[in-house]
């Protein structure tokens, strides 16, 4: 909401929104663009150009949809998820995450999935063993 309403203030209504990644089909000038980072920054979000952070922030939304909101894809292997996702070898997308965010995804994916079960233990009040099976 944040993103399209600041779009708006700028004129910029041809777009195309969806968790983390914005299509802007009309031109749009040097100034518009360092606007429109500018109020970004300014909300706490970062405009990201290059295609390795793209990529990475694209990681990152994986897998956080992945723990998060999926219940029945968390018996999926999430390596060739993640590739089948991105239309990228795994093993490259692990190499760019570490480069770019000196963690590894393996490192990213647990920490998500230790939040889930923490989410699950406090507001559901599962047991264990419930979340066990249910985090596979």
């Amino acid at each position: 909401m944040v993103v399209k309403s600041e779009l708006e203030k700028l004129g910029l209504f041809k777009t195309i929104i969806s968790l983390g990644e914005v299509t802007i089909t009309e031109l749009i000038s040097p100034l518009q663009l360092e606007q429109f980072n500018t109020a970004l920054k300014k909300s706490g979000f970062e405009l990201m150009e290059e295609q390795k952070g793209i990529l990475i922030g694209k990681i990152k939304n994986i897998i956080i949809e992945f723990v998060h909101y999926s219940d029945e894809q968390m018996k999926k292997n999430f390596p060739e998820y993640l590739s089948k996702k991105l239309n990228h070898d795994y093993a490259y997308l692990a190499s760019l995450f570490l480069e770019v965010h000196s963690s590894t995804v393996a490192i990213f994916f647990i920490i998500h999935k230790i939040e889930r079960v923490k989410e699950l233990l406090v507001f559901f009040k599962l047991i264990l063993t419930e979340i066990a099976t249910h985090l596979n």
